[in-house]
């Protein structure tokens, strides 16, 4: 799912800086940055699965879909709606990364040492969309907009992971109620 899940940033941020390099070049730079460290990631994640007996996301075409589709349409709506795209995903997946931490811990040292990485520079990007956003009015579209997004990274996290998602969540639910997470 993870290889999956930035493959869909690929496509996000690519369609961003497309129409991003005619309206707001300003921007592209940090963009760009983002559209590399999401590529990084894509291949660390592609090149974990094959010793894991891992294979590509079922749904890989809706994240390229999806991501293309939620990059165009922010990018067009402006700015303020690029770094509220990027503070939704960024945010919904960094939650997802600290529960897979969490997981992996003590049962795949390699791919929570991939992940623990990646992180910091997930981290990096939400915290740069929401500097961008800082001091811009809140707006009920601007909410909605955040959650919607929030909302639909979240069901595409479900889809790709409907199996391992649902026992990972159990074993967190147990070690939450044993008072080890």
């Amino acid at each position: 799912m993870n290889h999956a899940g930035e493959y869909g940033a690929i496509r996000i941020y690519s369609a961003q800086i497309a129409v991003a390099r005619r309206l707001w070049p300003d921007m592209v730079p940090a963009l760009q940055q983002m559209l590399d460290d999401e590529i990084d990631h894509c291949a660390k994640f592609y090149a974990a699965m094959p010793e894991r007996g891992s294979r590509p996301c079922r749904v890989m075409q809706l994240w390229s879909l999806g991501g293309s589709l939620l990059g165009l349409l922010t990018a067009m709506a402006g700015r303020r709606a690029i770094w509220t795209c990027t503070a939704a995903v960024e945010e919904t997946v960094h939650q997802h990364l600290d529960e897979q931490l969490h997981f992996l811990e003590n049962r795949d040292t390699g791919l929570h040492s991939i992940i623990s990485s990646i992180r910091e520079e997930e981290l990096a990007h939400l915290e740069h969309a929401e500097t961008a956003l800082d001091g811009a009015p809140h707006s009920r579209v601007r909410t909605a907009l955040r959650s919607l997004i929030a909302l639909i990274t979240d069901i595409l996290i479900w889809l790709s992971t409907w199996g391992d998602s649902t026992r990972m969540t159990r074993a967190l639910k147990a070690a939450r109620a044993n008072g080890t997470a």
